[in-house]
């Protein structure tokens, strides 16, 4: 508690779930958001102290402003820019949960790629940083499940969904997601609800 959180793509599916799990834990909550719309939803809907729109072309600078005493916990989801923007201001002591790093997902030569881990490891203290991997907490599945299942029902976690129709469109609704064309969790329906 009392430690803030910068969280990118803080309007998609997962980084606006780690943003509200903050809050509800008692950290400030900061996201990182593509355009107005996002980040206005990110603050007024989701509940976070404040949310930088990375595409004004200033992220380093409001990332500083939103973040006066630094960075305790930065969820990483996007890498490239917006890590080398985060980087600087991670406190001592810092931790690095890597969820991905969408900017890279497109790279041609992946081997090459400059990943979150290259750009970490050029601090000179370098933060606790490693990927965050579901599967480790299989033992707490069901435990987690429950508890975002009541916070859901009790209007404490809120979502959004993009849905996109057709099962021949859902690689294009990838290709979108991973450009940030989406907002919140993406969808593709497939058959009408109705079916039997």
């Amino acid at each position: 508690a009392g430690e803030t959180l910068v969280v990118a793509a803080a309007s998609g599916a997962v980084g606006s779930v780690v943003g509200q799990i903050a809050k509800l834990k008692g950290l400030r909550a900061v996201g990182i958001a593509g355009g107005p719309d996002k980040c206005r939803y990110v603050k007024e809907e989701l509940g976070f102290d404040d949310c930088i729109d990375y595409k004004a072309g200033n992220l380093a600078e409001e990332l500083a402003r939103a973040c006066p005493d630094g960075i305790d916990i930065y969820f990483e989801n996007v890498g490239g820019d917006v890590t080398r923007a985060v980087a600087p201001l991670l406190n001592s002591g810092a931790r690095v949960p890597i969820c991905g790093y969408v900017s890279n997902y497109n790279d041609e030569d992946m081997a090459n790629a400059v990943t979150p881990f290259h750009i970490l490891k050029e601090l000179d203290e370098v933060p606790e940083h490693r990927f965050f991997v579901v599967t480790e907490w299989h033992e707490k599945w069901v435990e987690a499940t429950k508890q975002l299942g009541a916070w859901v029902k009790e209007g404490k976690i809120k979502y959004r969904e993009s849905i996109g129709e057709g099962i021949e469109n859902a690689p294009e609704l990838f290709r979108g997601m991973l450009k940030g064309r989406n907002f919140g969790k993406q969808l593709v329906r497939i058959a009408d609800e109705n079916i039997e």
